[in-house]
């Protein structure tokens, strides 16, 4: 009589462990992956924007005359077999100093939710081109150009293929 009360009470905790595992590990570890690529994309956005703003800050000194220059961006291909695509968008300081812009980086992984941002500090003769966009491939760049607008030196920056 108790081994037949045990097998009631067993079997569908038994049962419902066969199916509750499984669940619980793809959850578990959907979680973890999500995790990972988010950490990559913001080592990448990271790496961006101090690519930029490093290529910003050589061609702003009084010794650079004007000319252009492209950087290739040390960043991965993809992202566990995923590509990733890159904008940037360039805005004033909130406080209304136009000595001081904020070029700030955004990084998607495509076909998926996961995104990456940074902010980087700038000076206020840069510009970006708005529609530049970085796509993840082996010759993606960074282009500079320094140009004399009759005024001040101009640095336009953006994405390079």
């Amino acid at each position: 009589m108790h081994v037949t009360v045990e097998y009631m009470i067993l079997i569908p905790m038994l049962i419902l462990q066969i199916f509750l595992f499984p669940i619980v590990a793809t959850t578990v570890m959907n979680h973890w992956t999500d995790s990972r690529k988010t950490l990559a994309l913001q080592e990448i956005a990271g790496n961006l924007g101090s690519s930029i703003q490093q290529v910003y800050y050589s061609l702003n000194h009084e010794s650079m005359e004007t000319g252009s220059v492209n950087v290739k961006v040390d960043a991965p291909v993809s992202i566990e077999g995923s590509s990733y695509r890159a904008n940037a968008t360039l805005r004033n300081l909130e406080s209304g100093d136009a000595s001081t812009r904020i070029l700030d980086v955004t990084v998607n992984l495509m076909g998926t939710q996961i995104s990456a941002n940074t902010s980087v500090t700038l000076g206020q003769n840069v510009e970006w081109a708005d529609t530049s966009t970085l796509m993840s491939a082996r010759n993606s760049s960074i282009s500079a150009i320094k140009a004399w607008d009759g005024e001040q030196y101009v640095i336009q920056l953006g994405f390079g293929a």
